[in-house]
Parts: structure tokens; sequence; C-alpha cells
């Protein structure tokens, strides 16, 4: 599978470990910054990843900020992202195995490293469930054209 990776400023502790737990399962991973602590406007990046998403050059992504929130906001403007911010393993299994989510965004200053880590495996061992969740899937992406 291949990963586009990106964060802002407060996600860059985070960005390093899991871009390990990616690349430590095989996965394709590209970063697409930010580098360095310097406060970043977190908008650029997750359009970055969205695009990247949209263009069919990546299959996943995964969007670390403060919270995650912002992140999943601005990626969620673009076609054909299910971007979700989850905090828990429960919450990233479902946005998987339900919603087909495709970007995976977390806060790095709402869970620690151990946390997040346990997120993302959450996350990668999961597979769209397909069934009436297809249908519900195409009813949101539907919904984006309104």
């Amino acid at each position: 599978m291949r990963y586009v990776v990106a964060c802002d400023h407060a996600g860059l502790p985070l960005k390093g470990i899991l871009m390990e737990e990616l690349e430590a399962q095989d996965h394709r991973v590209e970063d697409l910054g930010t580098m360095t602590e310097e406060s970043v406007d977190y908008p650029l990046f997750a359009v970055k990843v969205a695009r990247a998403i949209e263009a069919g050059t990546a299959d996943m992504g995964l969007l670390l900020c403060g919270t995650g929130i912002g992140m999943a906001l601005a990626a969620n403007r673009a076609a054909p992202v299910r971007a979700v911010t989850v905090s828990d393993c429960f919450s990233a299994r479902m946005a998987r195995e339900h919603n087909d989510a495709n970007i995976l965004c977390m806060g790095a200053r709402v869970v620690g490293p151990g946390v997040a880590v346990d997120i993302l495996r959450s996350w990668l061992a999961a597979e769209f469930q397909g069934g009436r969740h297809t249908r519900r899937v195409q009813m949101i992406m539907e919904a984006e054209s309104l």
C-alpha cells in the first residue's frame, strides 16, 4: 500500500514514529512535510495528502496535528477523501470497516506515541467490509456534489 504522510509543527513528534511503523509493515511511505518545528498552516499539508489520494499517487494517508480535527476538516474538502480523526483503536477499526476511510488523522496533543502506534495498527489491520456499508459510503460520496 502507498501511504502519504504529513503534519504540522504540533504533529511532528509523532510523524517519524508512525512512518517507521508503516515501513515496518512493508508500506511505501512518502513524507510530504513539515520537516521542522516552525509554526506552519496545517491546511496546506492536508491538501497535499488529499491531492495525492485524489490523483491516485497514494492509496491512503496519515495526517497529524495538535488534535487531528483541522487536518480532517481540510482534507475532506477533496473528493474522494474520507478523512477521520480518531483517538482510540475501536474508532480506527470502524472507520476502515464501515466507512472505508482513506486518511487517518490524529492529534499529537491528544494521544501519546504508544497509543498512536496502537491506533495505526488497528487501522492497518482493518479492511472495508463492503455489503450494506458500500451503499452508505456511496451516499457520503454523492453528498459531496450537493
